[in-house]
């Protein structure tokens, strides 16, 4: 015959009063790897792998939050989770929590196939972006798309009696917004105003094109910043933008950037 014994509940440390009165406005865990599904405008969605950080305020009365209910919540979405579950999610990071405020980032890579502007041979081109939800006392949504493209220098190519040098830049959008928007319309946004895109498979024919394409089309880091600013602003959905512009020099040591951040006004 097996005895049972009672144990005694173990003792709830985060739980626990904290004299100090330091309310914490973030507090929670970072760098989760979890299978993620993007909404795919050529398809209906596109599975890719997610990093996640998921946090909460903390009341200056609890000594701390408890780590493992965010692992709970985000485990308890078979395996995937989609843009569409982010209410959700917040919402229930929110109540297990006990916190006023919830707030989860998601960044991941993103695949779009695309064509040579001659030949047409074919490849994928990978993007970073991310998600940041908010929900509670503050309820936000910004989505960040970064877009490696080509530039050339203006003053190069005016000075130069052979040639001018170019870079490849990289282009980080965060746009607010109401209805959808797609990653690909802000590819394609920031594409439309370099110098010239970037293809992930080129010939020779395809490699003349291009290079003669950001020769008729010169661009400083201002240039590029503002292209992709007007065409923003063009843009009815979108409520607010920071548009981040570096050009990885290639006949300097150092990089050039141009950031624009503004509200739209309708």
């Amino acid at each position: 015959m097996i005895e049972t014994v009672e144990t005694p509940p173990l003792a709830d440390v985060q739980a626990n009063p904290d004299g100090r009165r330091v309310p914490i406005s973030r507090v929670g865990v970072k760098n989760i790897r979890f299978p993620i599904a993007v909404k795919d405008r050529q398809k209906d969605a596109q599975h890719t792998v997610g990093t996640i950080d998921m946090s909460v305020d903390l009341p200056h009365h609890f000594k701390g939050t408890h780590m493992s209910r965010f692992m709970e919540i985000l485990n308890s979405h078979d395996g995937v989770i989609s843009v569409g579950a982010l209410p959700a999610i917040l919402r229930t990071m929110r109540e297990r929590l006990s916190a006023e405020t919830a707030h989860l980032r998601i960044t991941f890579p993103y695949f779009m196939a695309k064509e040579a502007p001659v030949t047409g041979s074919e490849g994928l081109l990978s993007y970073d972006c991310a998600f940041d939800a908010s929900s509670g006392a503050e309820d936000d949504f910004v989505l960040t798309v970064k877009v490696p493209v080509t530039t050339l220098c203006p003053c190069s190519r005016e000075i130069s009696a052979r040639g001018a040098h170019n870079q490849r830049s990289m282009v980080t959008v965060r746009a607010r917004f109401t209805g959808e928007l797609w990653i690909e319309e802000l590819v394609a946004l920031v594409d439309e105003s370099a110098s010239c895109d970037l293809y992930p498979v080129l010939k020779r024919s395809d490699e003349k094109w291009v290079t003669e394409r950001a020769y008729d089309n010169p661009r400083f880091v201002e240039d590029l910043v503002r292209e992709v600013t007007l065409r923003l602003r063009s843009m009815p959905l979108v409520t607010w933008f920071k548009v981040h512009v570096v050009n990885f020099e290639s006949i300097h040591e150092h990089d050039a950037y141009a950031q624009v951040e503004e509200p739209t006004e309708r």
